[in-house]
This record gives C-alpha cells, structure tokens and sequence, in this order.
C-alpha cells in the first residue's frame, strides 16, 4: 500500500486510516480486514477504534502531485484500500475533513474514492455539483441486489468520473440499464475473489459483463480470475491460485481506462494487442 501499488486499476493507494465495518456478502472474506489482524490491528467491526496514520504518511500525496507535474500521465490515487472513506462514523469525521484538503491541494491525481455506501456520499463529500475534476467516484457491485441498491445512488452525483468494481463477482449481473444516458457508470472493473476461502467465479458472467460494456462503449478492466480460474479453455473454473488463473479474457487482457472527456483510454504499458486496441467511444 503507497506509492506504486500492485492493485492492476490504480498508481498508488492512500488510506486515511484502516478500519471498517462489513456491510454486504462481498465483505465475508475481506482482504483489508484479513491483512490488519495479521498484523495486530483489532480494526473492523462497530466497536472497534481506527488506526490512524503519521503526519509523514499524509504528506506522501503532495509528493505525488509535485512528481506529476513533471510526468506526461496523471496518477491514480485508490482511497482507501482498508477502509471505507464514507463509513460515517464520527471519529472519522476530522480525517475525512483532512482527506478534502489533501484531495483539493493535488490536482494532478486523480482520486478514485471506491465505497460499498454510496448512499452517503452526498452528504459526507463538501462538494454540491461542483465537484472537483479530479475526483472519480466508484461502489463495489457483487451481484444484482447489490448493483440496483448502489448503482442509482452513484449516478446521482456529478463527478467527473463514475465507476463500479463489480469484484468479487459473486452472481451473474446486469450493468446494462446503467451504462447509457447522461449520467452513465464511465468505467467498470471486474474480477474473482481471491483467498483460501474464495468463492468460484462463473465465466459466464464475466463474459457478460464484459459484453455488456462493450456494446455500451464503456472502458472495462479485467482485474484477476482469482482463485478459480479456467483451464484448457473450458467455462468451468477450477482452483489453480491467484497467479496461475491470471487475468486473460478469451485471450485478451482488458486494462481501459475512462479519459476525461467521456470516452476510452488505453494506457501506454497496457497488454492488449494492437488486434483488439478499441476505437474511442464517446458519450
């Protein structure tokens, strides 16, 4: 966590302290609050106190944002990795108020805010409808209770950039009411859980998924099969670990990216082949 992350979708990660509350089926075997008792930090759960971070920590954006302005792409900044920035208890209040002015003070990162309560962010966000450009907005989607409870909440807010991280995949899901209009979901990342006690991904949903944005033009990131993954060509998974499933579609690795003017950006180091290279789609 920090600088160079090793999570595919982001440059780095920034938590403004670790600590959450699972609220949904795709929080059973969460990594964040695996990773925080291994290392002795008692942080999950309603009565629970938060691990705050050093003023040093803090500072890590501002660094970022003074390399970026010598850099010719704009950082991705994922907050939080192991917390969830509108949780909404009020001993996180005066971080989350420390947090907007790191976030206003580096305009040359773009802060994906990723929350499994989107329904509070209106309220918990210092912005009304101008949002600061450099501000994405994402909720964790893990099946279709969950995307028609969360999805509505998020295409209410103007940020520039809205997305939903459909991972772990639990269920087959329909994103394609979301993906069109105005206000539309801008980039989707999917994937499968990872873990001892990961739960099988259907192929056949992530091919879904993956038509679904295709047909739309939205931008799709394909993170991990995850534990599970297929063999021999086969659409039924078996446990072959993180690592050897990867993280090839029918032979494509999908790595877009949403650009700032609403259509498909494919990074430079990207894996796609130059047979597969999308078009740009414009909203």
């Amino acid at each position: 966590m920090g600088a160079n992350s090793t999570i595919e979708w982001t440059t780095h990660t920034f938590n403004p302290w670790w600590g959450c509350t699972n609220v949904s089926p795709a929080c059973d075997h969460c990594y964040a609050e695996l990773l925080a008792k291994r290392r002795g930090f008692r942080v999950w759960g309603p009565g629970a106190f938060i691990r705050q971070l050093s003023d040093a920590h803090w500072r890590e954006p501002l660094k970022w944002n003074e390399r970026a302005t010598r850099a010719s792409d704009r950082p991705r900044v994922f907050c939080a990795s192991m917390a969830d920035v509108f949780e909404g208890r009020p001993e996180q209040a005066p971080l989350r108020e420390r947090l907007w002015k790191i976030v206003v003070a580096t305009p040359n990162l773009d802060w994906l805010l990723l929350t499994k309560r989107p329904g509070k962010i209106a309220e918990l966000v210092p912005w009304q409808e101008a949002w600061p450009r450099n501000v994405w907005v994402g909720t964790t989607a893990e099946n279709q209770e969950w995307t028609d409870k969360r999805l509505p909440h998020l295409l209410a807010l103007p940020a520039i950039v809205r997305f939903v991280s459909v991972e772990p995949l639990l269920g087959p899901v329909d994103l394609s009411t979301f993906l069109h209009g105005e206000r539309r979901i801008d980039w989707v990342i999917v994937g499968g859980e990872s873990g001892a006690a990961a739960r099988p991904m259907n192929a056949g949903w992530v091919r879904a998924v993956r038509d679904q944005c295709v047909a739309a033009g939205v931008p799709l990131h394909f993170k991990q099969w995850g534990t599970f993954g297929p063999r021999n060509g086969s659409d039924g998974l078996v446990r072959l670990g993180k690592k050897s499933a990867g993280r090839s579609l029918d032979g494509r690795t999908w790595d877009q990216l949403p650009n700032r003017e609403g259509g498909i950006a494919v990074p430079p180091t990207s894996h796609e082949s130059e047979t597969h290279r999308p078009e740009a789609h414009h909203g």
